[in-house]
């Protein structure tokens, strides 16, 4: 028998392992989990729609009919999960998007990525936090409260994806969904110390309720405690759905999860800079990626200092057009299925700024911002054809203490959130698949992520690479400490 305890440091493919070999049933892995959170997520804050009953009583009902022919038997058959409160749909799950405004409300069908992941065999236990609208890069709405990173309870666990990294990061679940419009997996990957990869744009479906969101900016995936969890779930979900407007190129023959289990076929050439994007890097950040840098040379890849030939810095005019039209719109549409009107108490105050700028802003403008972002992804894409990977930090800071983007007007919270962010939204206005690496500490024991950027559709080349520098320099086993207690709220 497995203890909670033990559980907690295995990644999803070997806890379904367990189940395979009969060491584990799927009811005793999934009451582990429930075990966890209920005694380490008070102090963390990362789960804040609970799906437990829901979930037990779907095992009883399968036990009960005898689990007949068709019964899910994918690579993560009853692997515990968590999906993010914000992007796709599950039918009979409370949806709040992390705002007061949704708050009851309940779609009563799901989208087609929750089917795969379902699929997949995991198993939804609940919704995690999520930035109100995930508008910024922290998770900190005002409507569920903070999510506090694990390694630090007084700093942020990043966003707006964090109460998914933070519940890999806490041992809570190993593999969770989160999504992806500016950093927002690979950011709070970077801050909880885990593995966050952005497919290359609509590599994972996002219908049937959309086709496109933000003009492709978004992606869909999850964050893991290791590089082959994420592979394998990716093998799940890829590909193209029905009446989608667009699609990924086709991957190669093997499977995403084939190339974390051999390194790169040949040297890489990777190229690297640390230079300042909208504001300074910290030189934490800076260290991160000369050590990095040092690993993948000693590992036989060619490593070539040079700065890239655009950078965010260069486009965030046009990009927060984009963005502040896509949390207009947004919002507009989560009015049109709740039946809901907008008004000001019910949104934080940066939420509602970008409302109303999205609403000002003319088609003309909007296209315009569209054209300057589509010129500069092919000119990065032209620096990259020379590049497998561009390694940068993930972040320009290590998690910054909670509270930090909230203070002053909500244009000064956007400047904060901007500089913060660093290179990461490139790979959103490029389309390019992208992951942060957690293979980088600080003194302290803060987790730092580092950045790698690949070729467009080349998710296979970026997730061996990670592979080969999770081998050199293992993460996955390493854990916060948190205080075992039962949170009330539960």
């Amino acid at each position: 028998m497995h203890g909670t305890g033990e559980l907690r440091g295995l990644d999803g493919l070997a806890q379904a392992e367990l189940i395979a070999k009969g060491e584990l049933t799927e009811r005793e892995l999934t009451e582990a989990a429930i075990e966890r959170i209920e005694s380490y997520d008070g102090s963390v804050n990362a789960v804040v729609i609970p799906h437990f009953e829901q979930a037990l009583a779907e095992l009883a009902e399968l036990a009960l009919a005898g689990r007949p022919e068709g019964r899910t038997t994918g690579p993560l058959h009853g692997v515990p999960f968590l999906l993010k409160d914000l992007g796709p749909s599950a039918a009979g799950i409370e949806a709040t998007l992390g705002s007061a405004f949704m708050a009851g409300y309940t779609p009563s069908a799901g989208s087609e990525l929750v089917a795969r992941f379902r699929r997949a065999g995991l198993r939804v236990l609940g919704k995690t936090n999520s930035a109100e609208f995930g508008v910024l890069p922290t998770t900190e709405p005002r409507f569920h409260g903070a999510t506090r990173n694990p390694w630090d309870l007084t700093r942020s666990a990043g966003g707006s994806s964090g109460g998914s990294a933070a519940a890999v990061a806490a041992g809570l679940v190993p593999v969770a969904h989160a999504n992806d419009a500016g950093g927002s997996i690979r950011i709070p990957a970077a801050a909880c110390g885990v593995f966050g990869l952005k497919p290359t744009r609509a590599r994972t479906p996002l219908g049937p309720s959309v086709g496109d969101l933000m003009n492709g900016l978004a992606s869909e995936h999850v964050v893991t405690r290791s590089v082959r969890d994420s592979a394998a779930v990716l093998d799940a979900v890829a590909g193209p759905s029905i009446g989608d407007p667009y699609w990924a190129p086709p991957a190669g023959p093997d499977s995403y999860l084939s190339a974390t289990l051999r390194d790169p076929a040949r040297p890489l050439r990777i190229a690297v800079s640390t230079a300042p994007a909208v504001g300074p890097v910290d030189p934490e950040c800076v260290a991160a990626v000369e050590r990095t840098a040092r690993l993948c040379a000693e590992l036989g890849h060619q490593v070539v200092w040079t700065e890239p030939t655009v950078g965010f810095a260069d486009l965030v005019d046009p990009f927060l057009v984009v963005w502040a039209a896509g949390v207009s719109s947004a919002i507009t549409a989560a009015g049109l299925l709740s039946g809901r009107t907008p008004a000001p108490e019910l949104f934080e105050e940066l939420t509602w700024s970008l409302y109303e700028r999205g609403r000002a802003i003319s088609a003309a403008d909007y296209l315009l911002a569209v054209i300057r972002l589509q010129q500069a992804a092919r000119t990065l894409g032209r620096f990259q054809e020379d590049y497998d990977a561009l390694l940068t930090p993930t972040t320009a800071s290590p998690a910054p203490e909670l509270g930090s983007f909230s203070q002053g007007t909500p244009d000064q919270q956007m400047a904060r959130a901007v500089e913060f962010v660093h290179e990461s939204p490139l790979a959103n206005l490029t389309g390019q698949p992208a992951v942060s690496v957690p293979l980088q500490w600080t003194a302290d024991g803060l987790p730092v992520g580092v950045h790698f950027t690949g070729r467009f559709g080349d998710e296979a080349g970026l997730l061996s690479l990670a592979a080969q520098l999770e081998r050199a320099q293992p993460w996955a086993q390493r854990l916060p400490e948190l205080r075992a207690e039962t949170s009330c709220s539960r």
